[in-house]
């Protein structure tokens, strides 16, 4: 008998926000940043990543980020007019028919319709997030947890300035 190879389909949806605050939250830094170079294949676990999209409110958003996500992942990085709970609730619903497992990155309470939704459409679906700043309803309605650590960020140290840049001042 030969053995028999299944790749699953895997969809990662960031709700941005509630990942930087909480991570914010439990570093008393508002320097620290996600390693998605790290935390990806992490989550993945070997599986294939169809999507990456991180969903965030507000116009400060990195060019350099967005442009590394891409490059990386081919991630895109979605700003939202207010909150992410729609956008993101929306592009699950309509990714549901083309993975296998989406992860929603967050610990928001609100996203528990959602999950069951997915669900009931046959999607496996996981949370990543802050164990701390997670909702117990939105663990218990899920398939699995990934929990993020300290181990999954670093501290941003901001650019570099060259010697030219700081004699200018």
């Amino acid at each position: 008998m030969t053995d028999i190879l299944i790749n699953q389909s895997v969809a990662i949806l960031c709700d941005g926000n509630n990942i930087e605050r909480s991570i914010h939250e439990m570093s008393k830094s508002t320097k620290v940043m996600i390693n998605f170079d790290e935390l990806i294949p992490k989550l993945l676990n070997g599986r294939g990543l169809n999507r990456l999209i991180y969903f965030r409110e507000g116009k400060s958003i990195s060019v350099k980020f967005a442009e590394r996500l891409h490059e990386n992942f081919y991630g895109s990085v979605v700003p939202c007019h207010k909150s992410a709970d729609i956008p993101l609730s929306i592009k699950a619903t309509q990714l549901a028919s083309k993975v296998d497992t989406i992860i929603i990155m967050s610990g928001d309470s609100d996203f528990v319709e959602l999950v069951a939704h997915l669900k009931a459409e046959g999607v496996r679906v996981e949370i990543a997030s802050v164990k701390l700043s997670t909702a117990k309803i939105l663990l218990e309605a899920s398939d699995h947890y990934h929990e993020i650590t300290k181990d999954d960020w670093f501290v941003y140290k901001g650019p570099k300035r060259s010697s030219s840049a700081k004699n200018k001042k």
